[in-house]
């Protein structure tokens, strides 16, 4: 049975009655607009712990664009039904002034993570992002806490932010969970138009040729022969394609780098923006 709860002080009676029969707690926050990969996060917690928490919340600290924020979808009462059948214990779905009875101002330092790929064209959005993760985090104290491979630096941003805040939390990054064409799953695939969806999955098909390719081209021309492929579709358009440092996030300089290579990307389907990333070494 999976219980719907909207309060922070109900979850908080909730959660503590759990641990105090010792059993361990396992987190998923989400925005809604719930598919197959959030589900893979939410089995794995399920099969990892005694109970399986998943927050739905729509959070604004972390858009730029406040269309955006207003289009970004949302299906509560389908959310709800899909986390039930997949074994959820409790749902969390807040209002906005629960979670910020007033402004949040803090600010984090992240370094240069922050900074680059989506950082750098979506100044403050990390920063939302910490702002409400911690909140959560903090609400539901949980044993272990589960993020998609697909958001990779904000997977890194999460996993600093741990670190910084010291919360004895285990972070568990899961795989990206892919379309059968091999376009990342995401909520904002909903808002494609059927054209555009048609285009969309020449991203993963280009980086999966590139990742070939490593012994052909340098890390330059690379960056190059993936950006003018995607392009060449006249639906799509990239805004970045980096390859980086798996642990930094910084740009490497040739495949002769010291540690793992990440290759993520950002493009714009017609209104929609997509983001995906695969590991190149």
């Amino acid at each position: 049975m999976c219980v719907v709860v909207d309060k922070i002080s109900d979850l908080k009676t909730m959660l503590q009655g759990f641990r105090s029969e010792g059993k361990s707690i396992g987190f998923v926050p989400t925005m809604g607009a719930l598919h197959k990969g959030h589900v893979s996060l939410v089995e794995r917690s399920v099969a990892e712990n005694d109970i399986t928490v998943v927050s739905i919340f729509v959070n604004p600290t972390q858009f730029n664009d406040k269309n955006d924020l207003k289009n970004y979808p949302r299906m509560p009462e389908k959310d709800i039904a899909m986390l039930e059948a997949a074994g959820v214990n409790v749902v969390f779905m807040p209002t906005e002034s629960e979670i910020y009875p007033e402004p949040d101002t803090r600010v984090f330092d992240f370094g240069m993570l922050d900074k680059v790929m989506e950082g750098k064209f979506r100044p403050g959005h990390f920063n939302g992002v910490a702002q409400v993760v911690s909140k959560l985090f903090d609400i539901v104290e949980p044993h272990r806490a589960y993020f998609g491979q697909k958001d990779y630096q904000q997977l890194a941003i999460i996993r600093a932010m741990v670190r910084m805040l010291g919360y004895r939390i285990e972070i568990v990054g899961c795989p990206i969970v892919r379309e059968p064409d091999g376009l990342a799953m995401s909520s904002r695939n909903l808002l494609l138009t059927p054209e555009h969806r048609k285009s969309a999955p020449l991203i993963y098909q280009t980086l999966a040729e590139a990742r070939n390719k490593t012994n052909e081209f340098s890390v330059k021309d690379m960056i190059d022969w993936v950006v003018n492929r995607i392009n060449s579709d006249p639906n799509l358009k990239v805004e970045y394609f980096e390859l980086a440092d798996a642990d930094s996030l910084l740009p490497v300089q040739g495949w002769d780098h010291p540690n793992g290579i990440v290759g993520c990307i950002a493009v714009w389907a017609g209104n929609i923006r997509l983001i995906d990333n695969m590991m190149f070494k």
